[in-house]
C-alpha cells in the first residue's frame, strides 16, 4: 500500500522549505505553509523565477519564531503568530490578496541579501483565498500558493525521472508538500481522490512546471533540465507536468508512515507514456 514518505512546508514562498516528520492541516492546508510572501514595488510576488538567489534563503520554526537565514547575513527572526502591519493589497498571479507588512528591519535583510527592493508580507488567519472555481468547491481556500494548497508527488516518479535524465536529482528541486512511497511511478497522474490519516484528498489537475526546478537550491544556478527531458516525455497542451495539485476536505494532521488509500482513479492526466 502506498504510504505516505516525506512532508514539506514552506513557510515563505518561494524561498527553501522545511521537511518535517509531522504536521497539522488547518483549513489553508500545512500550517503556515506559504503564510508569508516576498513582493516587489508593484506589490506583485516575488518568486525563483525572477530572483534564483531566494532558493539560497533558508527557513526553520523554533518555538515560537520562524527564522531566515542566509550566506554571510546574521538570522532573521519573527514571530510565527504575526504581529500587526501595514495592510496592503498583493498579486498572486492573478489573485489580487489581503496581505500586512512585516517590518522595515524584515524588508532590509532581505533588500539586502537578494540586491533589489521587496517587502515581506503575511496573510491574514482572517483572509479567505478560495481556490479557482474550475477545479475548486467553494470552500476550498489556500494562502499565497501558486493556486492549491497541496503538491503530491511520488518517489518512484521522481526515479524514473532521474533515470531517464541519467541524473540524481533530489525532490526538493520540485517543491512538493506531500510525497508518497511504494506506488509505480506516476501513478498520482490517475489518482482523483485520496485518503490520509481521514483527511480525504482530491487531484483536480497535475501541476504544469516552471523553471524553479531548473535552479539548483544549494547554488541557485540554473541548468536546462529537468525541463529538456519534461519536455520530451511529459508534454501536453504545450505545458510539461511532473506531480499532482490538490485539496483537502478538512483540516487534521498528517505523519511520516501514513498509509495513502486510492479511493478513485481515472485516466492519467497528463495523458502521456511515463516510460
Amino acid at each position: 500500500m502506498p504510504v505516505l514518505s516525506q512532508i514539506y512546508i514552506y513557510p515563505v514562498k518561494s524561498l527553501a522549505g522545511i521537511r518535517v516528520d509531522q504536521w497539522p492541516v488547518d483549513s489553508k492546508g500545512l500550517l503556515y505553509d506559504r503564510k508569508w510572501m516576498l513582493i516587489d514595488s508593484d506589490r506583485q510576488f516575488l518568486s525563483q523565477r525572477r530572483l534564483p538567489k531566494m532558493a539560497l534563503i533558508k527557513t526553520r520554526i523554533e518555538g515560537e519564531r520562524l527564522i531566515l537565514s542566509a550566506p554571510d547575513q546574521p538570522d532573521l527572526s519573527l514571530p510565527l503568530q504575526a504581529q500587526d502591519g501595514d495592510e496592503l493589497e498583493v498579486v498572486v498571479w492573478h489573485d489580487h490578496c489581503r496581505a500586512k507588512t512585516c517590518g522595515d528591519a524584515a524588508d532590509a535583510w532581505l533588500s539586502g541579501f537578494l540586491q533589489t527592493d521587496c517587502r515581506l508580507v503575511y496573510q491574514t488567519d482572517d483572509d479567505v483565498r478560495k481556490v479557482d472555481p474550475n477545479y475548486a468547491l467553494d470552500s476550498d481556500q489556500t494562502a499565497f500558493s501558486d493556486g492549491f494548497p497541496f503538491l503530491i508527488v511520488s518517489e518512484n516518479s521522481l526515479n524514473a525521472l532521474n533515470q531517464a535524465m541519467q541524473l540524481e536529482f533530489d525532490m526538493v528541486r520540485f517543491r512538493p508538500n506531500l510525497v508518497v512511497a511504494d506506488c509505480d511511478s506516476y501513478a498520482e497522474d490517475a489518482w482523483r481522490r485520496i485518503t490520509i490519516n481521514d483527511i480525504g484528498f482530491r487531484l483536480p489537475k497535475p501541476c504544469s512546471r516552471c523553471s524553479v526546478p531548473t535552479i539548483d537550491p544549494l547554488t541557485a544556478e540554473t541548468g536546462k533540465e529537468p525541463l529538456t527531458t519534461l519536455n520530451r516525455m511529459r508534454k501536453w497542451q504545450n505545458k510539461v507536468y511532473f506531480g499532482q495539485n490538490a485539496l483537502h476536505d478538512k483540516p487534521g494532521f498528517l505523519s511520516v508512515g501514513q498509509p495513502v488509500s486510492i479511493e478513485e482513479i481515472g485516466e492519467p492526466r497528463p495523458p502521456v507514456s511515463a516510460t
